[in-house]
């Protein structure tokens, strides 16, 4: 709906643009599934057919836009996204719950796995974002990627002073080390 929003387009367009827009951090991306979420669309009469086209000896394309219906159920649930603070848990606050249980050693090589990742992520994060600039993609269709870039190096920067803090003390483990 995100799409349509913008105009009517066929759902092979929207595959491409969703690729280009990198729309994939946040939706899980599968051509096939797609086609099938619109189905689901026109059967809410949330989004209707506005055009059939063809290009040469290419099958026919529809192209859908959103109802009325379908712009004010869009509207109001992109209201809630950006309005309501989400309760969300990520596994990792339950991993540093438990980082004493592990011992120094182990939770020291733990963290730095995921500083070596997370270093991998935002050095691609960072690709994107410029490649996203250099076609001129406009601003506000890659606010996701930024907020997503900003987060991961927040969570490095985060994660690498505490395992220095860790590594000098300032933080101690409280178990014994164990044998790991």
């Amino acid at each position: 709906m995100e799409l349509l929003h913008e105009r009517p387009m066929h759902p092979y367009e929207m595959v491409q643009l969703m690729r280009e827009r990198h729309v994939d951090t946040r939706v899980k991306l599968k051509a096939g599934s797609l086609y099938h979420t619109v189905e689901r669309l026109v059967a809410a009469e949330l989004v209707e057919v506005v055009d059939t086209q063809r290009e040469g000896r290419r099958p026919e394309r529809t192209v859908y836009g959103l109802t009325e219906a379908g712009r004010d159920v869009y509207i109001q649930r992109a209201r809630e996204l950006v309005a309501t603070v989400a309760d969300e848990r990520p596994d990792y606050l339950s991993g540093l719950a438990v980082l004493d249980d592990l011992g120094p050693k182990a939770a020291l090589a733990e963290l730095t796995r995921r500083i070596t990742q997370l270093k991998s992520m935002v050095a691609a994060d960072e690709v994107v974002l410029e490649r996203l600039h250099e076609k001129g993609t406009p601003d506000i269709y890659w606010l996701d990627w930024r907020y997503l870039t900003a987060h991961r190096r927040f969570e490095l920067e985060w994660t690498e002073r505490l395992r220095d803090d860790l590594e000098s003390g300032r933080i101690p483990f409280q178990h014994p080390p164990k044998d790991d």
